[in-house]
């Protein structure tokens, strides 16, 4: 994670805003020199004055044809005004202007800008203005003695320059390189900044190659890349990198939201894939070892386990075993004693009622009661010497001794009974299916619920140990 440094030197702080300062101003440059084309016609409508500034920059000039067009315009409203629509010399310049409405529909000088749509406009604007047809000329119409007369030539020149005017004016020419570029004089109004972050880049690389002895030159370079970015002559819209960086190291931006949500959600999806990864890598292993029979060979052949590493030289199945046949029988028997001799009791009832002579007891007066008295005390005792049985089995060596030989004459039994083929298979087959289905019900499941719940617990955990901090 980017962190800035917790503590720095005031002169170095300062130092470090000024040249963030001067990259964000370079990189606001860029973005303005990159969107000026595109919003030219906005600057040139609102802020005219900016359109004069830089339009040399990026090889901009008026365009010959429209422009001469908008002057002889300028000169047929000055000539009026001094010798009148009748005159000889009005009739010149309105079939001049004639002639070169004609010459401007045929050869489109609006293309090369990227503005043949403002020339449809101006045509279509023409033609509704004096109600000709798209086969006709508007223009022959409008720059006629008969049509300025009776619509008022102050009307329609007002007209001309309200509506019309503002559409000549934003075609222009922009020259070319003679590699057949557009002229792009940007790079001198970016030189300076490159000198000055250029400096800046050689002073920190060449300090962390001091200071960190192990790494030469170039390799300090390669730790601040992103600083490149700001000498590359093209794509410079990439500079907002390390401008971000430099703004965030000098405590001019915050960006520790940003980067908080960044950090959790690399780590919830890299952590939602590794448990996906890993949980089914395991399980396919293990699925592969029950089908090789690895798994009950482990099991059913002891002698044939590799060495096995004991830890603190003890047995813990062995250990886990014996725990359980304790708690059962010393904590968990006596609590569930009542229980079975109600079950005692109830099963000795069902087996007498099915003997005639239990049956005629029960008929005979006043002897009825005894053969329920004798079954509820015979499932008392029996379930007190089963408990009995039970602890003094567990105490009694011969008795230990005896359980211990019924284990193993149990595992040696079982193991014959799993030899078989038939069982062997089917339950290899079983296990198989129950690791498939753990893979897609539970591993996935993991994947995607828990770890959300994980990482911000690691990172509520987080960030109350960095309250706690400044206390200490």
């Amino acid at each position: 994670m980017l962190r800035p440094k917790p503590a720095e030197p005031s002169f170095n702080r300062w130092y470090n805003r000024i040249i963030a300062l001067i990259a964000l101003l370079n990189l606001g440059l860029v973005f303005f020199d990159i969107s000026y084309i595109p919003l030219r016609d906005v600057y040139l409508q609102f802020i005219p004055g900016l359109t004069r500034l830089y339009d040399p920059v990026k090889g901009i000039s008026p365009h010959p044809s429209t422009e001469y067009y908008l002057n002889r315009v300028d000169n047929l409203e000055a000539r009026i005004r001094v010798a009148g629509l009748d005159a000889p010399e009005t009739e010149e310049l309105l079939s001049d202007l004639r002639r070169i409405s004609q010459r401007i529909v045929a050869n489109n000088p609006f293309e090369a800008a990227g503005k043949s749509g403002y020339l449809t406009q101006i045509n279509q604007t023409i033609n509704q203005r004096v109600g000709a047809t798209p086969a006709e000329s508007g223009y022959a119409l409008f720059w006629s003695q008969e049509h300025l007369a009776q619509a008022g030539w102050q009307n329609e020149l007002e007209f001309f320059n309200t509506e019309l005017r503002p559409l000549f004016a934003a075609n222009y020419y922009r020259e070319l390189e003679p590699f057949g570029r557009f002229v792009d004089r940007f790079w001198i109004i970016d030189l300076p900044f490159i000198i000055i972050l250029g400096l800046d880049f050689l002073g920190r690389t060449y300090l962390i190659s001091r200071r960190r002895p192990d790494l030469n030159w170039i390799e300090a370079i390669l730790r601040r890349w992103h600083d490149l970015l700001f000498f590359i002559p093209f794509w410079r819209w990439l500079r907002i990198l390390p401008v971000t960086l430099r703004l965030y190291q000098a405590r001019l931006l915050n960006l520790q939201p940003v980067i908080a949500q960044i950090n959790h959600d690399f780590a919830v999806g890299f952590a939602q894939e590794l448990i996906e990864i890993i949980g089914v890598q395991v399980i396919e292993q293990m699925q592969s070892s029950v089908r090789r029979g690895d798994v009950t060979r482990w099991i059913l052949e002891p002698d044939s386990r590799r060495p096995y590493v004991q830890v603190n030289n003890t047995n813990e199945i062995q250990a886990i075993t014996n725990r359980l046949i304790n708690v059962s029988v010393y904590d968990v028997f006596p609590q569930v004693q009542p229980d079975v001799e109600a079950l005692i009791h109830h099963t000795l009832n069902q087996t007498l009622n099915q003997l005639p002579a239990y049956q005629q007891l029960q008929r005979l007066p006043g002897i009825n009661r005894i053969p329920l008295q004798l079954t509820e005390r015979l499932a008392r005792d029996l379930s007190q010497a089963i408990y009995g049985n039970l602890v003094n089995t567990l105490e009694d060596p011969v008795g230990a001794e005896l359980s211990a030989q019924l284990g193993k004459n149990f595992q040696v039994a079982l193991r014959d009974e799993f030899q078989k083929s038939h069982n062997l298979e089917q339950l290899q087959d079983w296990l198989v299916d129950l690791l498939e289905e753990i893979k897609i019900n539970y591993v996935k499941q993991i994947a995607e619920g828990d770890i959300e719940a994980a990482v911000e617990r690691t990172e509520k955990l987080r960030r109350m140990s960095q309250q706690e901090l400044p206390g200490r």
